[in-house]
């Protein structure tokens, strides 16, 4: 089965500016002929390049409420971030009672699913028994980075689910009991601050099938429920969820409910490589637990939100002092977060199926390479000297596509115009 990319590309609205090929962390965008492409084998869904694209000609494949109707019973799973879009006067009540103002029958806080996480790593940290230091797998862009260019760190990778299939099989358990459903009449969606949740619902890499029936985006979903909460006087009785959980919508909120003191904390996709590549080199192992978010102040600043990622976090924090309860799970089934499915590397694509012609074609690359510029300027449409004499070398690019290899070959060819000029004149002059 082909793999789901959830970030894509409107043709009509691309310029070629070259702003995403700068921003992109695993160099999985080119521009040719004047329109960006997308090398799906490299992309990990981290929606970097949504939020520089000032043509908004990045977009998500995601899902719209449309899809409520194909269930007779519908279930929305807000994640935390999503109540740092809102201001602080309104409740974390208000705003999950308002899910059920526009057509859902019930809600349930990833917040939860987020303790439930914590317990187990809580739980599994005290066997003594993980690979230090312990790499967090709450992030789905952030593990498909690791299977990509760090496979050697797999192992490193807390094998659990996210907290938001956590969540939604413990959502799908409740409404089992309230209603007698079955799981095909039960449709769970996710309210997703980012592409990567996305991917990772419609092609999990832990699970066989995720537990999620869909995504919707969070600017779709807050642009549906801010005229709601303005007018709920009264909320139901709708969150359950604790401050711990509700705490892992910023950047250190899953390391606080790590319960370890030796940890670190990292967000945004370029700290994260520069930290894994530190990682790889055996310069932080005396860490025990290291929590990775691919967005700025994690997922506060996810790509799909609408508001600025500080002020979010800053309304996180605001929400989450409300919340005097902290829900300790002291004994959580880890057997059922844990993943059903092992993450295997998937390395970018050999430059050659044949070994021998793969050599040919990295010493190939590295000629090309020593004669560029190394200004990594991105005129050619790609982010780097490097990734260029890549293309060249497996045919799909040329050198003349680097401005400033174009400018000395037209140097040349004026130059050889003028002697060939020249030639001509003298050998006219000495005809006549």
């Amino acid at each position: 089965m082909e793999y789901f990319h959830s970030v894509t590309l409107d043709r009509s609205k691309c310029h070629g500016c070259t702003n995403c090929i700068r921003h992109c962390p695993t160099e999985a965008i080119r521009v040719q002929n004047g329109k960006a492409k997308i090398i799906k084998e490299r992309c990990i869904d981290c929606g970097e390049c949504i939020k520089v694209c000032q043509s908004h000609a990045k977009i998500v494949a995601a899902d719209d409420f449309s899809m409520l109707e194909n269930f007779k019973y519908n279930v929305a799973m807000p994640a935390p971030s999503f109540y740092g879009q809102f201001r602080c006067e309104n409740s974390v009540g208000k705003i999950l009672t308002a899910f059920k103002r526009i057509g859902f029958d019930d809600v349930f806080e990833v917040a939860r699913g987020a303790e439930y996480v914590s317990a187990a790593t809580r739980k599994l940290l005290a066997q003594g028994n993980l690979k230090k230091p312990v790499i967090s797998s709450a992030c789905p862009a952030v593990l498909r980075l690791i299977r990509e260019r760090f496979p050697n760190l797999l192992g490193n990778v807390l094998n659990l689910l996210s907290p938001m299939e956590a969540a939604a099989i413990l959502a799908r358990e409740d409404a089992r009991k309230k209603t007698g459903l079955s799981d095909e009449e039960i449709g769970i969606f996710f309210i997703s601050p980012c592409p990567a949740k996305v991917t990772s619902i419609k092609s999990p890499l832990t699970l066989k099938k995720s537990n999620v029936s869909g995504a919707i985006t969070s600017k779709d979903a807050f642009a549906k429920i801010r005229p709601i909460v303005e007018t709920i006087e009264e909320d139901e009785t709708l969150s359950t969820a604790g401050y711990e959980g509700i705490f892992w919508a910023s950047s250190g909120g899953e390391c606080c409910g790590s319960g370890v003191e030796d940890y670190m904390a990292v967000d945004g996709i370029h700290n994260v490589i520069n930290v894994l590549e530190e990682i790889e080199y055996g310069k932080v192992s005396s860490v025990e637990f290291v929590e990775l978010s691919a967005c700025t102040s994690g997922c506060s600043g996810g790509p799909l939100n609408i508001t600025n990622p500080f002020l979010a976090s800053r309304r996180i924090s605001q929400q989450s002092k409300k919340k005097t309860v902290l829900r300790k799970i002291e004994n959580p089934d880890i057997e059922k977060l844990k993943w059903s499915e092992e993450v295997k590397s998937a390395p970018v694509s050999p430059l050659d199926e044949d070994l021998d012609e793969a050599m040919r074609k990295m010493e190939l690359m590295d000629e090309i390479y020593a004669r560029l510029p190394k200004l990594d300027c991105g005129s050619c449409g790609a982010p780097s000297c490097h990734a260029l004499a890549e293309d060249i070398a497996r045919g799909f690019a040329n050198e003349n596509d680097c401005i400033f290899r174009m400018r000395e070959r037209v140097r040349e060819l004026a130059g050889e115009l003028f002697e060939l000029n020249e030639n001509y004149r003298d050998s006219k002059n000495n005809g006549e």
